[in-house]
């Protein structure tokens, strides 16, 4: 094999793993596959990724933080009031996963094979709980929301809102009243939370 002109990373083969992933589905994709894309010997991926799995798991796991760093901005935004920032997020979720598998129907599918394989969707649904508790407290420390245990709140608004950001729901979301039901389902619950 001929040597690559770039340095093999970890972000190299992560790119070239949804590449052949896209291609092949998750059933028949090998690191044979993904090094033959890269113009090196399989080894050279093992050196980077122990096994298959691991290749799999941290391919999922850049795959779910891209969508985590999005919403972490929406956290940090100071200059918005926690029920606007909630909104926002909640928004924001949804739309990354409409986008997902609105634009990517190949690698969606791929990729909610290989979360059901995963241990890092758990991580992931943690994180994303941990955002929403935090904008809860923030609501609570405004004046803006009346909540008692603002983890219950959290984990509570996650569940109600699963239609819009689970990927079991997909197909609900191109019908033309999804965005009117995620409207009124928000609303809900913002009302639900405030003070």
């Amino acid at each position: 094999m001929t040597p690559p002109s770039d340095p093999l990373t970890p972000e190299r083969i992560l790119e070239a793993t949804e590449d052949v992933l896209r291609r092949y589905g998750p059933a028949k994709a090998t690191v044979v596959d993904v090094a033959r894309a890269l113009g090196v010997s399989h080894g050279s991926v093992y050196r980077h990724f122990r096994t298959k799995a691991a290749l799999r798991e941290a391919v999922t796991g850049r795959w779910l933080t891209r969508t985590e760093l999005a919403l972490t901005e929406i956290l940090h935004a100071s200059a918005q009031p926690a029920p606007a920032k909630l909104r926002k997020w909640l928004e924001t979720l949804f739309e990354a996963k409409r986008h997902k598998a609105g634009d990517d129907p190949e690698l969606f599918a791929t990729y909610e094979v290989l979360m059901g394989e995963s241990t890092v969707i758990e991580k992931h649904i943690r994180e994303l709980v941990g955002q929403l508790r935090e904008m809860i407290e923030e609501g609570v420390t405004e004046g803006q929301f009346a909540v008692d245990d603002p983890a219950a709140a959290a984990q509570a608004v996650f569940d109600a809102t699963a239609r819009f950001h689970d990927p079991a729901y997909a197909a609900d979301w191109q019908k033309p009243a999804i965005a009117a039901e995620f409207t009124a389902v928000t609303d809900l619950l913002l009302r639900g939370l405030r003070a």
